[in-house]
Formats: structure tokens, sequence, C-alpha cells
């Protein structure tokens, strides 16, 4: 499809003065309408005239969300709120869009209109400068609601407007038509009534037909679709999407259905891994996947992923399960995707970390639906994927989803076995993080005794590294360095023999600092930070370099602290982990106050403090980085004053984006 928008100048003014006048908007109309790219094309216009008039904008895409538990996490995750706390999720939610100026987008919604409802008058009673625009079939109810309903486009107007430029884009010969083929373009858009994605659909068959066969064919088939219990612009968009299936390849028809699997966007890699068998092989899901895209079915997203519009997904379900191949499908699809988190978590240490995160990331609405699947249908399997899943979720600020699932999968009593073991595991470091420490404590030392009963080198470090970062939380280094040195003692084995290993060296560093000794701390810190880089690891490398920063400070090296402070930001940054973040940005406030760089610390302690929020906690992290964050403020104010301090920290509070740029650039530093 190509990104051009036509018509609905009306239905955009109507949008934009309902955005301005009420505290909800929602835009209604049929399946097909076009009310994401309404939204869309609203957004666009309104930050283009009036920048910032809205506040800033975060779309949350529900459409593949299976059901209403996974809603209050996809908003959070939309308006970036890595919730690491334990109180009732929609409270913490609530606290941190209170007092935030938020246009959140709700797309595609109609399935979920009563949760969306309760939520959203939940969001709003607390948060009275939030702004929703909603997607959906129906409003959604709620006081001060208004509904902007579009209709679908008018036959000989945009209809047709939109129609010739979608042609165009695969008949270019069309620029030069006859008479007969303008009253052709008429009549196909007056079979379609004007539904644009059945104007898009069938605009894509001019690639294999002419304009008057196209017509005629719509009207034959449109006369076997009169039936008085289908609404005529459901018929219009039945008849498309039913038309748009007949004309595609036997096999184009078969990936169609099983490609209804995915609830989200896929690429080809997952495509060919979830749809091949039987006479589709995986060359040929390539050569399907192109040709449902060239005839509309499939769009075509950002590099190489791909989505199946809802309504030609439920389509495509509904052959599915014709096929009566729906089990066998999302059987497949589960596979697939622990096989994505096995290969993921091989990875992890290597060069290809920051691409697994990514991948993780990217797969979120899949590996939530393989869960799903498989604690239904095979408990052990969902045992190991959300122990596989657990340490990336904690990473990238999806704490409660990883919690309830472990939780879930723990619940089905899966035995005693290596991955159960580990699943307690990732509950164990959940924990450590939203706080509950004693609770983490106590997973760990469950976890050490159940290494012994495997008689596991891999798990005992695992609980050695779980033990040891609950000791350093809890402010109790010393404890942290002796479990940490033990089980290294026992394995023997240098920091990238595992990840594990890796981790508990990681702690050892962590630990010496906190002890103050402080040489021996930076001789280990930058040999595994060097060891990291050599092989591109990233998330142990961040934090090795906080600890060098650190020590940078304790030794009156303030400008070397500012440099490992940078390229912590810089690591985070890139796995998305706000938590790391948060703690970097404390570090480099710190590093610029030592320096006498008032502004820049407020600039970066202001930044820090928002990202905290962003975790849901107050400034977290070992406890001797109290006093460094005392020391930051206070050298900062006394080189610019503390009306100049609140003045930077205020601002940067509001746009922690923006300084996260300048310092990982190097330029906030500059600023002085």
């Amino acid at each position: 499809m190509t990104n051009s928008f036509v018509g609905r100048e009306a239905d955009l003014a109507r949008v934009a003065a309902a955005l301005v006048a009420h505290p909800v908007t929602t835009i209604t109309g049929m399946a097909g309408v076009g009310k994401t790219r309404l939204a869309l094309e609203s957004l666009h216009r309104i930050t283009a005239d009036r920048p910032g008039a809205l506040g800033e904008t975060r779309w949350a895409d529900l459409g593949g969300l299976p059901h209403e538990r996974q809603l209050i996490a996809a908003l959070a995750h939309a308006v970036g709120f890595a919730d690491h706390t334990t109180g009732v999720a929609l409270d913490a939610l609530a606290t941190w869009l209170s007092g935030r100026r938020f246009l959140l987008v709700l797309d595609s919604c109609e399935h979920l209109v009563a949760a969306c409802s309760d939520l959203v008058g939940e969001l709003l009673a607390a948060c009275p400068d939030l702004r929703i625009l909603a997607t959906s079939r129906q409003r959604l109810g709620l006081p001060g609601e208004r509904a902007v309903h579009i209709a679908p486009l008018s036959a000989d107007g945009d209809a047709l407007t939109l129609f010739l430029d979608r042609a165009l884009a695969v008949a270019p010969a069309l620029s030069l038509r006859t008479p007969s083929q303008n009253d052709s373009a008429r009549e196909i858009c007056a079979l379609l009534d004007g539904v644009p994605l059945a104007l898009e659909l069938a605009s894509a068959q001019l690639m294999h037909t002419t304009l008057p066969e196209l017509s005629e064919r719509l009207s034959s088939r449109r006369v076997g679709l009169m039936s008085p219990t289908w609404p005529a612009r459901h018929r219009s968009l039945r008849l498309a999407i039913g038309w748009s299936h007949e004309l595609c390849e036997p096999l184009e028809r078969l990936l169609w259905a099983r490609l209804s699997v995915f609830p989200g966007s896929f690429d080809s890699r997952a495509a060919r891994g979830v749809c091949a068998g039987g006479p589709l092989s995986a060359a040929a899901v390539d050569t399907a996947l192109a040709g449902l895209t060239g005839k509309s079915v499939v769009s075509r997203e950002d590099g190489d992923r791909y989505r199946l519009p809802r309504t030609v997904r439920d389509y495509g379900a509904m052959w599915l399960d014709e096929l009566q191949e729906t089990e066998a499908t999302a059987a497949r699809h589960a596979r697939y995707f622990l096989d994505h988190a096995r290969s993921a978590d091989q990875g992890w240490a290597g060069p290809g970390q920051l691409l697994w995160y990514r991948r993780i990331g990217a797969a979120h609405v899949d590996l939530c639906a393989a869960l799903d699947h498989l604690c239904d249908h095979d408990p052990p399997a969902a045992v190991e994927l959300a122990a596989l899943l657990g340490f990336f979720w904690v990473c990238c600020g999806h704490l409660r989803e990883a919690r309830a699932y472990l939780e879930q999968v723990l619940s089905l009593r899966p035995g005693f076995s290596r991955t159960g073991e580990r699943a307690q595991w990732a509950l164990g470091v959940v924990k450590a993080l939203q706080g509950d420490l004693d609770g983490a404590a106590a997973i760990g030392h469950r976890c050490a005794h159940g290494a012994e009963r495997l008689d596991d080198a891999e798990a005992r470090l695992a609980a050695a590294y779980l033990i040891g970062l609950t000791r350093l939380l809890a402010g109790e280094p010393g404890r942290a360095k002796e479990v940490a040195d033990a089980a290294l003692a026992v394995a023997g084995a240098p920091p990238f023999t595992s990840a594990s290993t890796l981790r508990c060296h990681l702690v050892r560093v962590f630990a010496l600092t906190a002890l103050g000794s402080l040489d021996l701390a930076h001789g280990e810190a930058a040999s595994l930070r060097a060891l990291c880089a050599a092989h591109g690891e990233r998330w142990t490398r961040a934090y090795a370099d906080q600890q060098l920063a650190l020590i940078a400070l304790a030794q009156g090296r303030p400008a070397h602290a500012a440099e490992h402070a940078r390229a912590m930001l810089t690591g985070m940054r890139h796995l998305g982990d706000t938590f790391g973040i948060a703690l970097g940005m404390d570090v480099l406030a710190a590093a610029a106050a030592a320096r006498g760089l008032g502004e820049p610390a407020a600039l970066a302690a202001g930044a820090g403090q928002t990202y905290w929020a962003a975790v849901g906690h107050a400034q977290r992290g070992t406890p001797e980085l109290g006093e460094m964050r005392r020391a930051c403020r206070a050298e900062a104010v006394a080189a610019i004053g503390e009306y100049a301090f609140q003045v930077a920290f205020r601002g940067a509070e509001g746009d922690p984006d923006a300084v996260l740029r300048l310092a990982v650039s190097g330029h906030l530093l500059e600023k002085a």
C-alpha cells in the first residue's frame, strides 16, 4: 500500500476540534473504513501545525492483544513506564502519568471496549492532563467522550481518487485512461461502497486484470452476497476480501490462513518458521509472501516486517479453522518462539546480544501468545519459555509480565527440573528489582539447594548471582563478595564461560567498589570491560563502566568518571534498560558536579529523576549511591545557586530523552 492520504478534510477537522475540547475522542466506523489512517493523519497535521499542542503522543496498538489482562502492560509500555513496583498496576501507571501531558492513542480497541472504558475512566480521574484518542468500531461510552464517526468515502469523489491513486501504483499505464475506463473505475467504487480497505484490495488486482474486467467480476460476485443478514457496506468489504482470496494462488491462500496466527507484525524469518509445512516449503513461503504483499493482503512495515490488517487476519483465521489447522499452527507458532528464546539465551553474552534484545522486544506479543498456548497445552515448555524470557524482560522493563507469567507457570507444578529451577531464579531476579529483597534472597537460597541437588555448575553460579545481588542491594557487599568468590572458586572458569559466570564476576566488582578496595576494583572492572568489548557484550560492559565511573569519582578523577558514565548510558540506551539509564544519569550528574559544572549536573539529575519515576521507584541501587547523590546536589548548587539548579533540574524532568541524547553525544558537559 502507498502512504498517501486521500480526502477526509472534514473528518480531520472534526478530530482536531474534538482532541482540543474533549478528554476522550473516539474515531468510530466499520471495519476497513480507515480509522487508524485517519488517526495517524490527524496527529501528523496537528503536530506539524502546532507542535506540543496536545502534549507528548504515545501509541498503543491493541489489535494484537488477545485478552484484557495484558491491557495495562501494553499502555505502560507505550508511555515508557518500565514498572518495577509491586502494588496495584493501575495505581502505579496513574502515578507515572499524573502531572504529565500525554496524548495516548488506543488503536483497534473494539474487542476490548469494556476493559478500555474502565481503564481510561480510572486514568482520567487520576490524570487530568491526559488525553485519549481511540479507534474502535464502537464508542467507549465514557463521560466527556466525543465520538467522531467516519463513513466510507463518496463513490464519485474521494473513493475514486483513492482507488485511482492505488491503481496507478500497480498499473502506471492507467495515467492515460479512456472514458470507458473512468466509468469502470466509478462502477468499482460504487460496487465497493467507498470502503477504503476494499478499494485498496481491489486496486491491487489491476496487476493482473483490466478495469472493465475488474468491474464485471465484482458486479457478478456482489449478486451472491446480497443476503439481508449482511449490511451493504459489510458486504462490500467481504466481497473485496473474499475475491482477493479467490484470486490468490493456492499456496498464497494457505499462507494467508497460517499467517493469521501472528497477533501483530512479523518478519519473513518467522513466517517461514511458523508457516512452512506440507505443500508450503520455506522457499514457497517467501514467494507467497511476496504475492500477498503485492495484492495488498499483507502490508509491509519498516524493514523486514509485515502485518495482516485485522479484518484480513480474521478472514484468514476463519479459513485456518476450515482447514482444521488452527491448533497445529498455534503449536508451531509457540514452538518457533520457544526456539527463538533459546537462541536469544545462547547469544546473550556474545556479539549478538543487542540484536537479540531487539528481536525479543519486537516479538513481545508473539512471546505472550506462545506462553498462553503452552500454559494450556505443554506446561513444561511454558516453564522453559518463561524462564528463558525472564532476564530479557527484566532488562526491557516488562517486570510485571515476567512475574505474572513466572508465577503462572510455576503454579502449574512442573516438578523438580533444571527449567523449573531457572524459572524460580528468574522470579527471584524480578523480586530483587521490585525491592522485595527478602523474597528474592529466599528464592536465591532455594536455588542454591536445587543446584546442589542437580549437581549443576551453571545453576550454582546463577544462585550465587541472585544472592549476591540481593546482598549488594541490602548494603552487605562483604557477604555478596563471599558468595560470588565461593561460586567462582568452585567453577574455576573465566568470565565468558557462561552468562552466570560473567554476572558473578560483576557482583565481585560491585562488592570491591563498595568495600573501598578501589585499586583492585578498578583493575577487575577494567579487565571485565575489555573482555566484554572484545566479545561484543553490552549489558555487563555498561555496568562495568558504571563501576569504573564510581571508582574514578572516589579517586578524584571526575573527567574519567564522566566518560565512563557516558559509555554506560550509551549501552543502556541501546538495550532499552530504563533502570540502567536512571543509574547512569545519577553517576553522570555526580561527575559533572565534581567538576564544578552545575548546570549539566542539574540537567542530568533532573533527567535521572524522571527515569527513576519511569520505573516507579525513588532513586534505587546500592546504598552507597545515596551519599554520591547528596554530594552531587550540594556541589551543583554551590556552583550555580539553588534557583538556577532548580530551573535546569525541572526543565530536564520535562524532556529527559533530550538530555540523554546530549549526554550520549558528549555535548551535555559542553553546556558549562
